[in-house]
């Protein structure tokens, strides 16, 4: 057994700590989460209100101009009626606001910072181990501080899936800046390019692939979160696999499981189409 004298808790000082914050900046937190369920209830209600085969003729074009091929177009476009068959298109819209919210404030967020990190190795060294732990902690932690500090519902499940889905495209917008050729580069500073002009005509175009590769994994990540964000009141398809697991209904967790597939299916393969659109390689 380990030895008593070597044991030390910080559960109360967290517990402390967390208390202290909530009464000090708590109207900091109730604006800031005003704000969050503000952007998703108005991104659920334009999704609401798109006619159900919108949808599919959205899902078609964006399909064609990532693969430019008739039967992935056909297939990716006709996977979402799956959903609406197995009657889940309601809970599976629901889910995509959430995705969505999460993934534009992740955007907005890390390609900037990975911009910085790409640009400023010091930082980049800084920032990596927070990355690795962001990374290596399990997902089921995240809804912990959000719980905490935002209690239960939507704005904690985006917080929660914010932070989870955050490091891949920061590395990977670093990745890809890291990874732009240096002639290339020499020869846009022959022309006297400055170092905006560099990083905004001749980095960041030929490093699009790789940014465009950490959308799409951000946007897996967070389809993955916002499953496991059920648990605090995300609801969406995530409420219907927790449901069939507390109930032990196989068929129902099934359904919510295949409709959950489907979505992350017609994601990853448009963005990663549109990512290779983008790679020079393939041109």
């Amino acid at each position: 057994m380990f030895p008593e004298a070597l044991k030390y808790s910080v559960a109360k000082s967290v517990n402390h700590a967390i208390k202290w914050l909530l009464n000090t900046h708590g109207s900091a937190f109730d604006h800031f989460s005003s704000g969050i369920l503000g952007l998703l209830l108005r991104v659920q209600g334009v999704l609401v209100v798109i006619p159900w085969w919108a949808y599919l003729v959205v899902v078609a074009l964006m399909a064609w101009i990532a693969t430019k091929k008739i039967l992935p177009t056909i297939i990716l476009a006709a996977l979402p009626l799956v959903i609406g068959i197995f009657g889940l298109w309601a809970l599976a819209i629901e889910t995509l606001a959430l995705v969505i919210t999460s993934v534009v404030i992740a955007l907005i967020i890390g390609i900037p910072l990975g911009v910085v990190m790409g640009e400023l190795p010091l930082f980049a060294g800084f920032i990596q181990p927070v990355l690795d732990a962001m990374q290596t902690m399990p997902s089921f932690v995240y809804l912990i501080p959000a719980m905490m500090l935002f209690g239960l519902g939507k704005v904690p499940a985006v917080i929660a899936t914010l932070i989870y889905s955050l490091p891949p495209v920061m590395r990977l917008t670093c990745l890809g800046l890291r990874q732009v050729p240096a002639p290339a580069q020499e020869a846009a500073r022959a022309y006297g390019a400055t170092r905006w002009q560099l990083l905004k005509e001749v980095r960041i175009p030929l490093a699009m692939p790789s940014i465009l590769a950490g959308v799409n994994q951000t946007t897996m990540m967070a389809l993955a979160m916002v499953v496991i964000a059920s648990m605090i009141g995300a609801r969406g398809l995530g409420q219907e696999v927790l449901m069939a697991i507390n109930r032990i209904d196989v068929g129902r967790g099934f359904e919510a499981g295949i409709s959950i597939v489907i979505m992350g299916i017609v994601i990853d393969r448009i963005t990663q189409g549109l990512a290779r659109k983008w790679d020079p390689n393939n041109k």
